[in-house]
Protein backbone atom coordinates (compact mmCIF):
# COMPACT_ATOMS: atom_id res chain seq x y z
CA UNK A 1 0.00 0.00 0.00
CA UNK A 2 1.28 3.38 -0.77
CA UNK A 3 0.75 6.35 1.91
CA UNK A 4 0.13 9.57 -0.77
CA UNK A 5 -0.52 13.17 0.39
CA UNK A 6 -0.55 16.55 -1.58
CA UNK A 7 1.49 19.05 -0.21
CA UNK A 8 2.10 23.33 -0.64
CA UNK A 9 5.44 24.34 -0.75
CA UNK A 10 6.32 27.07 1.73
CA UNK A 11 9.72 27.69 1.37
CA UNK A 12 13.02 26.70 3.19
CA UNK A 13 14.26 27.11 6.32
CA UNK A 14 16.61 25.16 8.73
CA UNK A 15 16.34 22.90 12.32
CA UNK A 16 18.78 21.74 14.70
CA UNK A 17 19.34 17.85 14.34
CA UNK A 18 19.62 15.92 17.97
CA UNK A 19 23.95 16.17 17.16
CA UNK A 20 23.64 19.61 17.12
CA UNK A 21 23.96 19.81 13.07
CA UNK A 22 22.35 22.81 11.55
CA UNK A 23 19.71 20.37 8.83
CA UNK A 24 18.16 22.54 5.72
CA UNK A 25 14.64 21.39 5.42
CA UNK A 26 11.78 22.34 3.34
CA UNK A 27 8.54 23.26 4.79
CA UNK A 28 5.16 21.23 3.10
CA UNK A 29 1.66 21.97 3.80
CA UNK A 30 0.88 18.49 3.94
CA UNK A 31 -2.85 18.50 3.55
CA UNK A 32 -5.59 17.74 5.23
CA UNK A 33 -6.83 15.84 1.98
CA UNK A 34 -9.98 14.62 1.17
CA UNK A 35 -10.50 11.47 -1.48
CA UNK A 36 -12.86 12.88 -4.40
CA UNK A 37 -13.09 9.61 -6.11
CA UNK A 38 -11.95 6.21 -6.09
CA UNK A 39 -11.44 4.31 -9.81
CA UNK A 40 -12.09 0.77 -10.16
CA UNK A 41 -10.45 -2.11 -12.43
CA UNK A 42 -14.04 -3.31 -13.30
CA UNK A 43 -15.32 1.03 -14.54
CA UNK A 44 -11.62 2.50 -15.20
CA UNK A 45 -9.28 -0.22 -16.04
CA UNK A 46 -6.90 0.29 -12.94
CA UNK A 47 -7.47 1.15 -8.91
CA UNK A 48 -6.37 4.53 -8.05
CA UNK A 49 -8.35 7.32 -5.86
CA UNK A 50 -8.47 11.02 -6.94
CA UNK A 51 -7.14 13.54 -3.83
CA UNK A 52 -7.87 16.81 -3.65
CA UNK A 53 -5.74 19.55 -1.13
CA UNK A 54 -8.39 21.13 0.86
CA UNK A 55 -7.52 24.79 0.98
CA UNK A 56 -9.29 27.11 3.40
CA UNK A 57 -10.29 28.93 0.02
CA UNK A 58 -10.10 25.89 -2.28
CA UNK A 59 -14.11 26.25 -2.48
CA UNK A 60 -13.91 29.98 -3.76
CA UNK A 61 -11.38 29.38 -6.01
CA UNK A 62 -12.53 25.95 -8.06
CA UNK A 63 -13.58 26.27 -10.86
CA UNK A 64 -17.82 25.35 -11.69
CA UNK A 65 -16.72 22.01 -13.51
CA UNK A 66 -14.44 21.55 -10.19
CA UNK A 67 -17.57 22.10 -8.37
CA UNK A 68 -19.68 19.95 -10.09
CA UNK A 69 -17.17 17.40 -10.16
CA UNK A 70 -16.65 17.73 -6.23
CA UNK A 71 -20.69 17.88 -5.97
CA UNK A 72 -21.38 14.65 -7.44
CA UNK A 73 -19.16 12.75 -5.08
CA UNK A 74 -20.11 14.12 -2.16
CA UNK A 75 -17.17 15.79 -1.27
CA UNK A 76 -16.41 19.93 -0.46
CA UNK A 77 -15.12 22.42 -3.84
CA UNK A 78 -11.42 21.40 -4.07
CA UNK A 79 -9.11 23.25 -6.65
CA UNK A 80 -5.83 21.02 -6.77
CA UNK A 81 -6.92 17.75 -7.21
CA UNK A 82 -4.28 14.69 -7.90
CA UNK A 83 -4.20 10.61 -8.66
CA UNK A 84 -2.55 8.24 -6.78
CA UNK A 85 -2.71 4.57 -7.69
CA UNK A 86 -3.67 2.11 -4.45
CA UNK A 87 -4.49 -1.72 -4.46
CA UNK A 88 -7.48 -3.21 -4.75
CA UNK A 89 -7.66 -4.04 -0.92
CA UNK A 90 -7.00 -0.24 0.09
CA UNK A 91 -10.21 0.72 2.14
CA UNK A 92 -10.17 4.44 0.99
CA UNK A 93 -13.47 5.46 -0.15
CA UNK A 94 -14.81 8.40 -1.32
CA UNK A 95 -15.00 11.19 1.59
CA UNK A 96 -12.30 10.12 3.21
CA UNK A 97 -9.87 12.60 4.40
CA UNK A 98 -5.80 11.92 4.30
CA UNK A 99 -3.67 13.68 7.13
CA UNK A 100 -0.22 14.32 7.47
CA UNK A 101 -0.35 12.06 10.23
CA UNK A 102 -0.36 9.26 8.65
CA UNK A 103 3.53 10.12 8.29
CA UNK A 104 6.92 9.28 10.53
CA UNK A 105 9.91 10.62 11.18
CA UNK A 106 13.23 9.46 9.64
CA UNK A 107 10.93 7.71 6.78
CA UNK A 108 11.39 8.03 2.94
CA UNK A 109 9.60 9.12 0.57
CA UNK A 110 9.01 10.32 -3.20
CA UNK A 111 8.46 14.09 -3.83
CA UNK A 112 7.14 15.08 -7.10
CA UNK A 113 6.51 18.54 -8.14
CA UNK A 114 7.29 21.23 -11.25
CA UNK A 115 10.00 22.23 -11.67
CA UNK A 116 10.62 26.23 -12.32
CA UNK A 117 10.62 27.53 -15.50
CA UNK A 118 14.10 28.38 -16.60
CA UNK A 119 12.99 29.65 -20.34
CA UNK A 120 14.86 28.91 -23.00
CA UNK A 121 18.50 27.91 -22.43
CA UNK A 122 21.75 26.83 -24.07
CA UNK A 123 23.41 23.78 -23.95
CA UNK A 124 26.08 24.38 -21.58
CA UNK A 125 23.44 25.62 -19.24
CA UNK A 126 20.43 23.03 -19.69
CA UNK A 127 22.87 19.86 -20.55
CA UNK A 128 25.81 21.06 -18.71
CA UNK A 129 28.62 21.01 -21.85
CA UNK A 130 31.59 21.87 -21.40
CA UNK A 131 31.76 24.34 -24.47
CA UNK A 132 34.56 25.53 -26.68
CA UNK A 133 38.25 27.37 -25.70
CA UNK A 134 37.64 31.05 -24.12
CA UNK A 135 40.53 32.35 -25.83
CA UNK A 136 40.82 34.94 -28.44
CA UNK A 137 39.61 33.96 -32.02
CA UNK A 138 38.40 30.63 -31.25
CA UNK A 139 34.53 31.40 -32.33
CA UNK A 140 33.76 28.38 -30.45
CA UNK A 141 32.90 29.18 -26.96
CA UNK A 142 29.38 28.22 -25.78
CA UNK A 143 28.10 26.68 -29.08
CA UNK A 144 27.14 22.90 -29.18
CA UNK A 145 29.25 21.43 -31.77
CA UNK A 146 28.30 18.64 -34.54
CA UNK A 147 24.60 17.46 -34.70
CA UNK A 148 25.04 14.57 -36.98
CA UNK A 149 27.50 13.77 -39.94
CA UNK A 150 26.42 14.85 -43.32
CA UNK A 151 26.47 11.96 -46.24
CA UNK A 152 24.69 9.77 -43.21
CA UNK A 153 22.09 9.60 -42.16
CA UNK A 154 21.56 13.15 -43.60
CA UNK A 155 19.43 13.95 -41.04
CA UNK A 156 19.56 15.07 -37.02
CA UNK A 157 18.95 11.54 -34.99
CA UNK A 158 16.03 12.30 -32.84
CA UNK A 159 16.93 13.25 -29.16
CA UNK A 160 19.64 14.86 -29.62
CA UNK A 161 20.72 17.12 -26.85
CA UNK A 162 20.26 21.00 -27.88
CA UNK A 163 19.16 24.18 -26.22
CA UNK A 164 15.38 24.52 -26.03
CA UNK A 165 12.88 25.15 -23.09
CA UNK A 166 14.39 24.19 -19.31
CA UNK A 167 12.29 23.61 -16.84
CA UNK A 168 8.64 23.71 -16.19
CA UNK A 169 8.69 19.88 -16.23
CA UNK A 170 7.61 17.27 -14.23
CA UNK A 171 10.42 15.94 -11.68
CA UNK A 172 10.04 13.29 -8.64
CA UNK A 173 12.73 13.21 -5.72
CA UNK A 174 13.51 10.08 -4.29
CA UNK A 175 14.12 8.76 -1.09
CA UNK A 176 14.39 12.53 0.62
CA UNK A 177 14.12 11.75 4.68
CA UNK A 178 11.30 13.58 6.56
CA UNK A 179 12.91 15.58 9.54
CA UNK A 180 9.77 16.36 11.40
CA UNK A 181 5.83 15.71 11.34
CA UNK A 182 3.85 18.84 12.83
CA UNK A 183 0.27 16.89 12.79
CA UNK A 184 -1.26 19.64 14.73
CA UNK A 185 -0.54 22.25 11.94
CA UNK A 186 -0.51 20.22 9.10
CA UNK A 187 3.05 20.78 8.25
CA UNK A 188 5.75 18.27 6.82
CA UNK A 189 9.75 19.23 6.94
CA UNK A 190 11.78 17.60 4.32
CA UNK A 191 15.27 17.33 4.57
CA UNK A 192 17.28 19.02 1.32
CA UNK A 193 15.04 20.83 -1.29
CA UNK A 194 12.13 19.58 -3.51
CA UNK A 195 11.24 20.32 -6.96
CA UNK A 196 9.29 23.70 -7.74
CA UNK A 197 8.90 27.43 -6.34
CA UNK A 198 7.41 28.54 -3.27
CA UNK A 199 4.19 28.09 -3.38
CA UNK A 200 4.16 25.17 -5.67
CA UNK A 201 2.32 21.91 -4.99
CA UNK A 202 3.94 18.28 -4.79
CA UNK A 203 2.62 15.06 -4.08
CA UNK A 204 4.70 13.53 -1.60
CA UNK A 205 4.42 9.35 -1.50
CA UNK A 206 5.64 6.59 1.07
CA UNK A 207 5.86 2.90 0.11
CA UNK A 208 4.30 0.94 3.04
Amino acid sequence: MTKGIIGKKLGMTQIFNEKGQIVPVTVIQAGPCVVVMRKTVARDGYEAVQVGFVDPQGGKRASKPEQGHCEKHGVAPVRVLRELKIDATDPLKEGDSILVGEFVEKSKIHVTGISKGKGFAGVMKRHHFAGGRASHGSMFHRAPGSIGASSYPSRVWPGIRMGGQMGNEQVTVRNLEIAKVDAENNLLLIKGAVPGPKGGYVVIKQEA
